[in-house]
């Protein structure tokens, strides 16, 4: 089911812009607050809550006159009043959640009472009526003023009983409590209505009137809370000037969303398509692109220029491979045709000639496959973790095989520290540098070598007539050699590079008045690898 399900939005999933997801993304998050103060009751339940506190306030109020004026009731005495006193201040919490609080039905009709009113209630009631009534002009809330049986003295109801009711019996055992009740004379007015639960619903709230430590009578206030639409209508302008400046600040963070990442990006898309086309070069990253669109854009340069050097590299191997290949295969096929059309009339010495060069050739077209085959391996090798290679073994066993008219003095201190580089590659190319040193002409080498913060530096100098300055610059190219006649591919010091290059290692001709001096840069086994 699952997989069916990602195979069709697979399918049918549109292709976006970055911008256009981004602007989403962002106008989800703007409107995310007012979704989950509609949906999820955030801003009802405000509403409800702040009447809640409005009837709290109206019926304390209350109940603290009715105290006032009870017969026989302390007389206040300020002097007597110790504010600082712990617990002094005791303010009532709002109790309602339309998530969680249970919905009562409608208040029914009052009972009728099991006892007349208590004539000291009903003495307070005839002081009490003109504040209940100018409280409820103003606030419109319904107030009732029962006696402590429960009795109805002054309000709606009057001369009835609601000593049943949940929240009159709670306020008669001395506990204010306010209850949810539904509005049965509630009538929807508007489409949109059904999205308010508190519209057909109403807050009672009872609180005991206390004289001398006993409860005496109950203050019930009860009103409808204001309704969703009619909240969001009253605060609308708040809401609206809200409204307009998230959108403007979604606004700006669209456009520099857009100069910081889409824009970048969309450049970036362009210029990989002009490089990739040999057209145009890349450039510069916007000033308003973010750090990683920056950072991209010189990671997408490097490669560039990588690219551009490796296709200039390709180019110029395979056109120096095919003047290498065309000379002897032009001898081959040069002696072959004369054989084919002459052979039977030659001497046998002038075909054993003939012979000779194309076996020749042959032979040499053999060692330039060979050269051509360690060099793509040297260049596609990779760096071996964890190695660490002592250097005087191989070093001592490169010498070993030297050629014996050439001697090597080698010079390496006892507290050498092992190198991150393979045994075998440093074999080889010591061995390339003295054969190279032979060929030359020369009758001594020198290897000496030396630490240098985190590199060893090995140094390969001889005593023979050295390189020419002109040819300094060439010498690590593939195919360049100065003894091109006595058969020499000039690809030794190009694939002894290479195989130093995959371990992190350097090699460098170094400038010298005399002889040919070569420079060899290791990492120390354990030291982190030189920036390339």
């Amino acid at each position: 089911m699952i997989g069916r399900l990602r195979a069709w939005l697979r399918a049918h999933w549109p292709a976006l812009r970055l911008r256009t997801i981004l602007l989403s993304v962002l106008l989800f998050a703007a409107i995310l607050p007012g979704i989950s103060a509609i949906f999820l009751r955030v801003y009802e339940n405000t509403l409800v809550r702040q009447t809640e506190a409005e009837l709290v306030a109206q019926a304390a109020t209350l109940a603290a006159t009715a105290e006032t004026f009870w017969p026989g009731a302390p007389v206040f005495d300020p002097d007597a009043v110790r504010r600082d006193a712990p617990g002094y201040y005791r303010p009532e919490p709002a109790t309602i959640d339309l998530g969680s609080t249970p919905v009562l039905p409608a208040r029914p009709s009052p009972g009728a009472p099991r006892a007349p009113a208590d004539p000291a209630a009903v003495i307070v009631s005839e002081r009490l009526a003109p504040v209940m009534e100018r409280t409820s002009q103003t606030t419109l809330a319904s107030i009732i003023f029962l006696d402590r049986s429960g009795v109805v003295v002054e309000g709606f109801g009057e001369g009835g009983s609601w000593r049943d009711l949940p929240e009159i019996r709670a306020a008669l055992a001395g506990r204010a409590q306010t209850v949810l009740r539904r509005n049965d004379s509630y009538h929807p007015r508007y489409s949109m209505e059904w999205l308010s639960r508190a519209s057909a619903l109403r807050i009672h709230h009872a609180r005991p009137v206390v004289v001398g430590g006993e409860v005496r009578g109950v203050i019930l206030t009860s009103r409808s809370p204001r309704a969703l639409f009619r909240g969001i209508y009253q605060d609308r302008i708040k809401i609206g000037l809200g409204a307009g400046g998230t959108l403007a600040l979604i606004a700006l963070l669209a456009v520099l969303v857009s100069r910081g990442i889409a824009r970048p990006i969309e450049a970036l898309s362009r210029a990989a398509r002009d490089v990739t086309s040999g057209a145009g070069s890349l450039p510069p990253p916007p000033a308003t692109a973010a750090v990683e669109i920056r950072t991209l854009y010189e990671d997408f340069g490097r490669m560039a220029e990588a690219v551009e050097r490796r296709s200039r590299y390709l180019r110029d191997f395979a056109a120096a491979v095919s003047h290498e290949f065309k000379t002897p295969l032009a001898g081959i096929q040069g002696a072959v045709e004369l054989l084919q059309d002459h052979g039977d009339g030659m001497e046998p010495a002038q075909r054993r000639r003939f012979l000779d060069n194309i076996a020749a050739d042959g032979r040499r077209l053999s060692a330039l496959v060979t050269r051509l085959l360690d060099l793509a391996r040297a260049d596609m090798a990779r760096p071996e973790a964890g190695l660490a290679v002592d250097l005087r073994p191989a070093l001592r066993k490169a010498v070993d095989a030297r050629a014996p008219d050439l001697n090597v003095d080698l010079v390496l201190p006892d507290d050498l520290p092992p190198v991150a580089a393979p045994a075998a590659t440093l074999e080889m190319v010591v061995s390339t540098l003295l054969e190279n040193s032979r060929q030359a002409g020369a009758t001594t080498v020198r290897i000496e070598a030396r630490e240098a913060g985190e590199l060893v530096m090995l140094t390969v100098s001889d005593d023979g007539p050295g390189v020419a300055p002109a040819d300094a610059r060439r010498i690590f190219e593939p195919f360049f050699t100065t003894r091109r006649g006595e058969g020499g591919a000039g690809l030794g010091l190009s694939i002894a590079r290479a195989l130093l290059a995959a371990n992190q290692a350097t090699l460098d001709l170094r400038p010298s008045d005399r002889g040919a001096v070569f420079e060899l840069g290791f990492p120390a086994a354990g030291a982190a690898p030189p920036a390339t």
